[in-house]
């Protein structure tokens, strides 16, 4: 007798089997409609391969594999094909998938079909495509495709075939091997002809002996050893029942191949023998029905498809009785929202429980760290620890605690004596993680195709790069030099066209244009005050975009007010070098002599008009200029003083009136007080220069007239404030505000008709 070995963990519930064991395995009969989901497997759903109205027959290929772990599905009956759609299906959250419902015509008319004949003569390949076409998944609840299974190639020590059915209630297995042992042993053998065991064992509990009878009979002289050990919950476990029988253990994330071990259901060796001898595909399997709210318990045999209802309504199912509807035994099945769910490969039971089989859970208490969770896992987790990571979302220490390798078989629920819901938990961050390794890898995906296109396009703008140079260096030969110029010319009168529409179509666009244009434009000769406009216009920006930073409430406060002190710094350079008469600073947007041509003696700037600026905005504030010359005449540092202290003692009145009325703007007129002082003190530092000075009144910038300086910053914020509205930007009040100031500082500015 072959020796068995003990597994850690492991629980004793009432076992409730006898209630359906009273009878022999019946038929369920044909249901007026049959729905068959297109994936009852793991893997990829099958492909329908009908369309609505065709008649189909018994064994006909209704939906074809469409992969690797993927299996076909047949109609298990002659009849008319109704509907393909989603409809609702055996799983925990009651969703639905796509199902062809088929309405039977009561022929069951098969197609032609016979068995493979002598399997002995056919290659391994033959044999798996022979199981795979027939459909056939594991039939005691995991669903893993056969053929999958059997195709390993590695050296297999152990094939065992799982006869425990250890989960209360559950009987089918057992009513199989009472009454099929033949069958059962025959497809065992095929099995054994494809992996080539050196053992080949049937694992039964010692609570099924005329099961155990009947399977070692069929066994004897098969070289197929029957093996009988305690009974124990969940030693039908794959990983249990390896170590049962054989002691090995299966590492953790590794597959039962990894130790020379391969396992199939009976059930599963039955539908091989029934594929292969007699060239039947999966159309139905042996199903328990039981519970205190079904009047007839037993075993039926069911075609796929067939409605839970149906079924119900067979046994005679008591609905006010009913408490829950659980699709599988009561550790590891689910409760069925609605009874209109169909049959499919994996169901093995059917329980229709009352409330005495199925009470109401008690509420969960808190953790009492009792340790029976750990004690009765069978996987030698930490179930108590998983919890905690559970209840906090850690999934990384929840997979380095094995999560995975927890079978769900509930013993630590069963043992908690604070009602947790453990394995409800362990589900739900089951469900978690994969879901978020599934988009991890879309989102690597996308970025490598991100990527890939990227690449695509850089190397196509490189050859078209490429293909231009080569078609100018030809065009640039001998004789070709003309037309080149043409071809630049067009091009640049084309996209100069091109601007103008659109600048003509948005005036906002039109002030940008310009402005950049300004900008990138180079100065013209002796731009001394050219530069300084610049800067002044760049200073009016940056003020506007300080005070909206203030008004907003923004972080970058200190690093604007530190741009516009620097702005203000280079302006002050620029005023001192046009007073000294040296080149402006490179910083102010000029070039040196060398690039605009020899400079021009003090004469000859008086001679000869400046020219006009580019920008209409320049232009406009020259002509301003030139206007108050030749009107009011120059203006004396000491005048420009007392203008900057009489504005200066009207914004601290402003100033001080704000603050005692709690004006939100108080900021802003503190920054006008501020910049005022800098000016009255850059004044007061810059050398003295006369009216009656002959260079005074042939350079125009020997001293500073605020009152340009005002038009230039104003026309500067009307631009960014006209930008802002065609843009719809949330800085348009800032904006706004900024044009009102400068607006409100020029009519003071500007002298009065008094004198």
């Amino acid at each position: 007798m072959r020796k068995t070995f003990s597994i850690p963990g492991g629980i004793h519930p009432p076992e409730n089997k006898l209630q359906s064991l009273g009878r022999k395995i019946r038929s369920a009969g044909l249901p007026p409609r049959l729905v068959l989901p297109l994936a009852q497997h793991i893997g990829a759903p099958a492909e329908p391969v009908v369309a609505v109205g065709d008649r189909v027959l018994k064994g006909q290929l209704i939906g074809r594999a469409s992969g690797f772990v993927s299996v076909p599905c047949h109609a298990p009956t002659s009849g008319e094909v109704v509907a393909i759609g989603k409809h609702r299906v055996p799983h925990p959250s009651a969703m639905e998938a796509a199902c062809i419902t088929l309405a039977p015509d009561g022929l069951d008319e098969w197609i032609p079909h016979a068995g493979a004949g002598d399997y002995r003569q056919l290659d391994k390949s033959t044999l798996l495509q022979l199981i795979r076409d027939a459909g056939i998944a594991g039939m005691g609840g995991a669903g893993f495709p056969t053929a999958v299974k059997l195709a390993t190639d590695k050296p297999i020590e152990y094939l065992i075939i799982n006869g425990t059915e250890c989960e209360p209630y559950i009987t089918a297995d057992d009513a199989l091997m009472r009454e099929r042992a033949d069958d059962i042993v025959q497809g065992v053998a095929i099995l054994r002809h494809l992996v080539a065991p050196a053992n080949t064992l049937i694992g039964i509990e010692d609570n099924k002996p005329q099961a155990l009878d009947a399977m070692t009979r069929a066994a004897a002289g098969s070289g197929i050893e029957v093996v009988t050990f305690p009974t124990r919950y969940p030693s039908g476990g794959e990983r249990q029942l390896i170590q049962i029988l054989t002691g090995k253990e299966v590492p953790s994330g590794g597959l039962p191949a990894a130790v020379g071990v391969v396992m199939q259901n009976v059930g599963t060796a039955y539908a091989v023998y029934r594929a292969i001898g007699h060239g039947e595909p999966l159309l139905s399997r042996i199903t328990t029905v039981t519970g205190d709210a079904v009047a007839d318990r037993g075993n039926f045999e069911v075609l796929l498809g067939t409605p839970v209802q149906h079924l119900m309504t067979l046994c005679g199912l008591r609905a006010s009785a009913v408490a829950r509807l659980i699709m599988g035994g009561p550790m590891m099945g689910f409760t069925l929202e609605s009874a209109e769910v169909p049959i499919v490969k994996t169901t093995n039971c059917l329980l229709a429980a009352s409330r005495r089989e199925v009470p109401a859970p008690a509420p969960p208490q808190a953790c009492i760290r009792c340790g029976m969770c750990a004690q009765a896992c069978p996987a030698s987790l930490l179930p108590q620890q998983l919890y905690w990571f559970a209840q906090g979302k850690e999934y990384d220490k929840l997979e380095q605690h094995h999560l995975f390798d927890c079978i769900e078989c509930g013993c630590c629920s069963y043992v908690c004596p604070s009602n947790i819901p453990l394995v409800q938990y362990y589900r739900a961050s089951k469900a978690t993680i994969t879901t978020m390794k599934r988009d991890a890898v879309k989102s690597e995906h996308a970025r490598e195709r991100f990527e890939a296109r990227q690449q695509r396009i850089e190397r196509e703008q490189a050859e078209k790069e490429a293909r231009r140079k080569a078609r100018s260096s030809k065009a640039g030969a001998p004789n070709q030099g003309s037309g080149s110029t043409d071809k630049a010319a067009a091009v640049e009168a084309a996209v100069a066209r091109a601007a103008a529409k659109k600048a003509a179509a948005d005036p906002a666009a039109d002030a940008i244009a310009r402005a950049q244009s300004a900008r990138q434009s180079p100065p013209p000769a002796g731009g001394s005050q050219t530069a300084i406009a610049k800067l002044e216009q760049r200073l009016a920006a940056a003020e506007a975009k300080l005070q909206l930073v203030r008004d907003q409430g923004g972080d970058k406060v200190e690093a604007f007010a530190n741009s516009v002190k620097v702005l203000q710094d280079k302006l002050t350079a620029a005023r001192a070098q046009a007073v000294a008469g040296a080149p402006p600073a490179a910083d102010a947007g000029q070039e040196t002599a060398g690039r605009n041509g020899p400079a021009q003696p003090d004469g000859a700037n008086a001679e000869t008009p400046a020219p006009e600026p580019r920008d209409p905005a320049q232009a406009a504030i020259a002509r301003a200029q030139a206007a108050r010359s030749g009107n009011a005449g120059p203006v004396s540092a000491a005048q420009q003083a007392e203008r900057l202290r009489q504005r200066l003692d009207k914004a601290r009145e402003r100033y001080d009136q704000a603050r005692s009325s709690g004006n939100d703007q108080v900021e802003a007129f503190a920054a006008a007080v501020s910049k005022l002082e800098q000016q009255l003190q850059r004044l007061a530092a810059a050398p003295t220069v006369e009216p009656g000075d002959a260079a005074a009144t042939n350079t125009p910038a020997t001293v500073e007239q605020p009152i340009a300086q005002l038009e230039q910053r104003l026309l500067a914020a009307r631009t960014i404030l006209a930008r802002a509205i065609a843009e719809d930007s949330p800085e348009r009040a800032a904006c706004q505000l900024a044009v009102d100031s400068l607006e409100r500082e020029l009519q003071e500015a500007r002298p009065h008709p008094d004198g």
